[in-house]
């Protein structure tokens, strides 16, 4: 048996009430949903449509006004002011003046060291001593010999005088007395040489002492008693002259071109907040081929805290420029480079190509491309296209 059922229009007076009801108020909430969503797009043209206008700067303008569909911009003429530059540069701190002293005379077993490292020494003070038993005989050996020499002179005076007293009366010939004589200069002479020896002797002996060539600090040191030593022993200490220090600045080639001698900076060494002002005495003449940098020496009194080998960092005053310093917001960049967009007689906007310089608290310095009189986009730059009409709205600065 086949069964099929038809539902026509008239069947609808068949369906129940509360069916009915609950099929109304389906229809209700769908075209409320609708009607919803309706409103949000709108809603959200409109924000998007106010955020054009805030970064455009200014409010739109009236339909009545003849630049109406112009977007408004705030525009700005900085001038030019005197910015003082610093660099920020890492570096490691050393003596300025490092003096290795070692081995000046023939060595031997050091007998005792009598500084350290961290000590303070001056010119000619004793560092270590090498043991000098054996040349102490020979010196000793070396003075007898000038009591000889000189015993011999004496003897040869003698007996010359004696010719002398002889010869009035022809008991000896004119020539005994020109040997006598020869043998006295011998003599005299053999007493210079025995002392030149024994000088020499005195002064080798004098230089077994390790001395220190100046006054300074010692930074290294690298002996111990009962070593021995000798001209190949290399440095035995590591003086820093006058206890003057300095700091190794690393800084690219446009750095450098930018510092003259004599600029102060300050350094602060690594794991200390404590600033230690110094002074730049000298500019690398060259530039490493690998890193492509330079250094600046620092010129740096003694401290304490500041340690040869420790890494520190330098903020060095590089000068004072006149240069226009714009906002952050008014500078682009892209592939061509940094720019700005200006405002002409004709409230067209121009790209105009700028060169950057340094950041300060105010902006960013333009050393090239601005004269600092043009009325310059100052906010959403990035929305404008070159030779587009804007409405521009001068800004106080």
């Amino acid at each position: 048996m086949n069964y099929s059922t038809t539902i026509t229009a008239e069947a609808q007076d068949d369906i129940p009430a509360d069916a009915l009801e609950r099929y109304q108020e389906k229809q209700g909430s769908s075209a409320m949903r609708k009607l919803l969503i309706a409103g949000g797009i709108l809603l959200a043209l409109l924000l998007a449509l106010g955020a054009y206008f805030a970064l455009a700067g200014g409010e739109p303008v009236g339909a009545g006004d003849d630049n109406g569909q112009a977007p408004v911009v705030t525009v700005i003429a900085p001038g030019k002011t005197t910015v003082s530059g610093s660099i920020v540069a890492p570096g490691t701190i050393a003596a300025r003046r490092p003096m290795p002293v070692g081995v000046v005379g023939e060595g031997g077993q050091v007998v005792s060291v009598r500084v350290d490292a961290g000590d303070w020494v001056r010119q000619g003070e004793v560092l270590a001593v090498i043991d000098r038993s054996v040349q102490t005989q020979q010196a000793a050996a070396q003075e007898a010999q000038v009591a000889v020499a000189q015993a011999d002179a004496e003897l040869a005076q003698s007996n010359l005088d004696r010719a002398l007293q002889l010869v009035e009366r022809g008991f000896i010939s004119k020539a005994e007395i020109d040997r006598l004589t020869a043998t006295r200069d011998s003599a005299v002479a053999r007493i210079k040489v025995a002392r030149a020896q024994l000088a020499e002797l005195r002064a080798r002996n004098a230089r077994l002492n390790i001395v220190a060539p100046a006054s300074g600090y010692v930074l290294e040191r690298a002996v111990e008693p009962g070593q021995t030593v000798g001209g190949g022993s290399g440095a035995l200490f590591t003086i820093a002259r006058g206890g003057e220090f300095e700091m190794l600045a690393d800084l690219s080639e446009p750095q450098l071109a930018s510092l003259s001698v004599g600029v102060s900076a300050s350094v602060v060494p690594a794991g200390s907040e404590k600033s230690f002002s110094g002074q730049v005495w000298q500019i690398s003449p060259i530039v490493d081929e690998r890193t492509r940098q330079g250094a600046a020496r620092i010129a740096l009194s003694y401290q304490p805290e500041l340690r040869p080998g420790g890494f520190a960092t330098a903020t060095i005053d590089s000068g004072s420029i006149t240069a226009t310093v714009l906002p952050e917001s008014a500078v682009l960049a892209d592939g061509e480079g940094s720019y700005v967009y200006v405002v002409n007689d004709d409230n067209k906007a121009t790209r105009v190509a700028v060169k950057t310089g340094i950041v300060t608290p105010d902006g960013i310095a333009i050393t090239e491309g601005l004269t600092g009189d043009e009325a310059i986009v100052l906010r959403a730059g990035g929305f404008l296209n070159p030779g587009e009409t804007v409405s521009p709205r001068r800004e106080d600065n």
